[in-house]
């Protein structure tokens, strides 16, 4: 009778499980062995590959310099953006918790007017990304009608003939899309972490006010070392978050994948594959692109996974 009643849960359990996960096999799964079946072909992405090449298609992209400068391109956001997201957002999230006076949470408490800087931070997540492109494109205007050309004439760093050219020049380009990026999520991890810290036992802030702690000290003997699954968490999603930014690079930079050419300055790998699949009509060698793509993403985020896992801390 036990064996009958484990093997009926388990059949119901099945029973609901079933139909997502077929869905997953037919929606994600399927598609990702499509991909690979098609990047080893010569393929229009219109009528059937015509005939199979093999690995022609991934050794044509470590030739293709448009490609390895796209890479790099990625490679630099993977780098910056992550780092500087989440640092703003943890000491944001401090200031807003436990950076104001003695007196709220664990003996201390957050700014003057946290809750009004929460919605200003988180603000900018529940713009589209159309809205920030027609906002930024104003604020990069090439004269000086333009936000940030406005403030370095004011600074006496140019003058009004010669405007920064802040979305053509290889100087700015990439910077300028990294600090949208920054300023897009930054309030969205500056919320999950701030509902972290809020969970941290006050004793924990106390104890460490009563040693002597500064708010520098209770930061990264405390704050940090328990907010640690957050932020593997967060480098995680900005890692797979820098290895896109289709949406924001193809229609906030001039040329890059659907302009009238290749801008390798802005260049990123999903324009570069989308441009090759739409407008060149080469789809067995975009297909070789993502398949690429999926590799790095996937070892990036198990090699960041490995490298902050750390003993859990229970509180």
């Amino acid at each position: 009778m036990r064996l009958r009643k484990k093997t009926r849960e388990r059949l119901f359990i099945a029973s609901f499980l079933a139909g997502p996960l077929l869905v997953y096999l037919v929606f994600v799964i399927w598609p990702y062995i499509e991909t690979f079946g098609y990047s080893l072909t010569e393929w229009s992405g219109v009528a059937p590959p015509s005939k199979v090449v093999g690995l022609k298609n991934y050794v044509d992209l470590f030739h293709d310099p448009i490609f390895l400068k796209a890479l790099t391109h990625n490679m630099i956001i993977l780098i910056v953006f992550p780092t500087v997201t989440i640092a703003l957002s943890m000491f944001f999230a401090f200031m807003l918790n436990v950076g104001g006076r003695r007196g709220g949470l664990g003996g201390v408490k957050g700014i003057r007017g946290s809750a009004f800087f929460r919605i200003v931070f988180f603000f900018p997540q529940v713009l589209s990304v159309a809205i920030i492109v027609i906002l930024f494109q104003s604020a990069y205007e090439s004269n000086s009608v333009g936000l940030f050309n406005a403030i370095v004439i004011k600074l006496g760093l140019t003058d009004a003939n010669h405007p920064w050219e802040f979305l053509n020049s290889p100087t700015f380009v990439l910077w300028c899309i990294m600090f949208i990026l920054v300023w897009q999520w930054v309030g969205f991890y500056l919320v999950l972490f701030s509902a972290a810290m809020q969970q941290i036992p006050r004793d924990y802030y106390e104890a460490a006010l009563l040693d002597g702690a500064g708010r520098t000290q209770t930061y990264f003997k405390v704050t940090m070392p328990l907010l640690w699954d957050s932020v593997q968490t967060a480098w995680v999603y900005l890692a797979v978050a820098a290895m896109d930014a289709f949406a924001l690079v193809a229609t906030l930079t001039p040329g890059s994948s659907f302009g009238g050419g290749p801008d390798e300055h802005g260049e990123v790998l999903s324009t570069y594959l989308m441009r090759n699949f739409q407008v060149l009509g080469k789809a067995g060698y975009a297909c070789a692109m993502g398949v690429v793509i999926f590799f790095i993403t996937l070892i990036l985020s198990l090699v960041v996974l490995r490298a902050t896992r750390r003993e859990r801390l229970e509180y």
